[in-house]
């Protein structure tokens, strides 16, 4: 995954000036995730390699499939990806571009992963909590995962903040042992 990602990193930041250039960030955050979620379609994941299907088939599909959501610009990084067959880290591409439009705009990305569903008031005082905590906007991804047991547990950047039961008794498993 991580070679994914360096692949992708230089597609992402030449979108990302550009989009910074032609103040269309939104614009080209929409078109990257529609991109990422086509080349992500399994239909297409069978096209994308496939010695039977010439590089200008795999394009003029997917181009088509985006249809006039694409710009001018968007159909030319997407031709240049077929071509240089790095379609399939259009995922990583989008990932990385939001979370440069993120930083562009103050905000941090968290990950909260919770035990039990978390209602809207619930998390609204959490990312308040965590707004005041980092003094920059959070823009919370929100997951369910009941083997926390009960509890939450925050990631932003390379910082976790475990809430959890689960990470509690890890904690205490590991301070008996020592």
């Amino acid at each position: 995954m991580a070679e994914a990602i360096t692949v992708a990193r230089p597609y992402a930041e030449a979108v990302f000036k550009l989009a910074i250039a032609e103040k269309s960030l939104t614009q080209w955050s929409k078109i990257l995730k529609l991109a990422a979620e086509i080349s992500e379609n399994e239909r297409i994941k069978l096209l994308i390699g496939n010695p039977l299907v010439s590089v200008r088939q795999l394009s003029d599909l997917i181009l088509e499939i985006g249809g006039r959501k694409f710009t001018q610009e968007a159909r030319n990084l997407i031709t240049l990806m077929i071509e240089n067959k790095r379609v399939l880290v259009l995922p990583q591409v989008s990932q990385l571009f939001e979370q440069l439009k993120a930083q562009h705009e103050g905000a941090l990305e968290a990950q909260v992963t919770s035990a039990f569903e978390l209602e809207s008031d619930q998390l609204s005082k959490l990312i308040s909590e965590l707004e005041q905590k980092f003094k920059r906007k959070i823009d919370a991804k929100v997951t369910v995962n009941s083997d926390l047991i009960g509890g939450i547990k925050v990631e932003i950047g390379d910082e976790v903040l475990d809430a959890s039961v689960r990470g509690k008794l890890e904690a205490m498993a590991i301070a008996l042992k020592s």
